[in-house]
């Protein structure tokens, strides 16, 4: 028997609870593809919202990202399951040319900028998405492949800014949720749902991880207990952090600023737990560099680096670059400071 009949259906006692927290929002955009999960999203987000004597006014946004063909009639098909659900809708395409490499990354880029755009113009302060259970697993497995640390193998937050936007919220109610029952809850229904055949394509990492995803759940290694792995790990990350912040004033012997150098004491520094002591870096050099992200096989490459000098007693000092920042190891201290501008190669004529 397939998985989503024997699944139970999400209960409307079950969706009050899921979306209880957003009650108080003037407006809110729903992301709805017009697949299982986007499509059980808004069927319980309107159910949910037709309980209420007062709450948010549900605004369905369908991404277009003009990838294959009778993805214009599958926004068609949302736009018509929203007038039936009394929920406002729009559908926002991504325009242009598509890059051939990277491809789902960039419609991932395109797809929240034209969300938050649909946002702003609704004055909607916050996204919600159909992130499920099943999800938040392939997202724990595909951070895990990359090398990923105790940050990434979080997974996905139910609460956390809109990538690209932080002025908006993104909330994902259904990440404790497994995608069956949102399949259940649709066919208990009688609605119908679009099935994307990108999803099933093994050009794709995640299409891959969910072919292997049974194989995995028959050695005990399922949806849920990558999940759980995923809770365990935020919950560890969050203590760490905590132990970031009350280390940082200890340790500091200038005010932080990306516009002067971050200087540590090389004994207080030096007594820290690594962890602590890596991530403490990573802030300084994040604070004061000026090219994005610091990757963390690069920070740690340099943390072993540093260490190794200070372990050495080497004379002189060590400096090195990441991420738009110079690090400087002295014998009583560690400085991050802005690199200076790269000169740029004067292009012949």
């Amino acid at each position: 028997m397939p998985a989503a009949e024997r699944a139970a259906p999400v209960s409307p006692a079950e969706a009050a609870s899921l979306f209880a927290d957003l009650a108080h929002h003037p407006r809110i955009v729903l992301a709805v593809s017009g697949g299982p999960d986007s499509t059980a999203l808004a069927v319980l987000a309107a159910r949910w919202r037709g309980g209420l004597s007062h709450g948010p006014r549900l605004h369905a946004v369908t991404v277009d990202h003009r990838l294959r063909a009778g993805s214009g009639d599958e926004a068609k098909a949302v736009k018509r399951l929203a007038r039936k659900l009394g929920i406002a809708h729009c559908t926002a395409a991504w325009t242009g040319r598509k890059p051939r490499a990277g491809l789902q990354e960039a419609a991932r880029t395109a797809r929240y900028a034209l969300l938050a755009a649909a946002a702003h113009k609704t004055g909607a302060p916050c996204i919600v998405t159909a992130h499920t259970l099943d999800d938040q697993a392939e997202t724990v497995l595909f951070r895990l492949a990359r090398g990923s640390g105790p940050s990434g193998l979080g997974g996905m937050a139910r609460v956390a800014p809109v990538p690209g936007c932080a002025d908006l919220v993104l909330v994902r109610p259904f990440l404790g949720i497994a995608k069956a029952r949102l399949v259940a809850t649709l066919q208990v229904a009688g609605i119908a749902f679009a099935e994307d055949p990108s999803n099933a394509d093994p050009r794709f990492t995640r299409s891959r991880y969910r072919r292997i995803m049974p194989w995995l759940a028959a050695e005990g290694l399922d949806a849920g207990r990558l999940a759980l792995l995923a809770r365990r790990t935020r919950r560890a990350d969050a203590a760490i952090e905590a132990a970031v912040d009350a280390a940082l004033p200890l340790v500091s012997l200038t005010h932080w600023s990306n516009s002067r150098p971050i200087i540590l004491d090389r004994a207080g520094f030096a007594k820290l737990p690594t962890e602590v002591a890596l991530r403490l870096l990573g802030r300084a050099i994040a604070t004061t560099g000026d090219e994005g992200r610091v990757e963390l096989a690069k920070l740690e490459a340099l943390f072993d680096g540093v260490a190794g000098h200070w372990q050495e007693a080497r004379e002189g000092c060590l400096r090195r670059t990441l991420a738009g920042a110079v690090v400087t190891a002295a014998p009583d201290r560690l400085e991050v400071q802005r690199a200076p501008p790269r000169r740029q190669r004067l292009s012949r004529t």
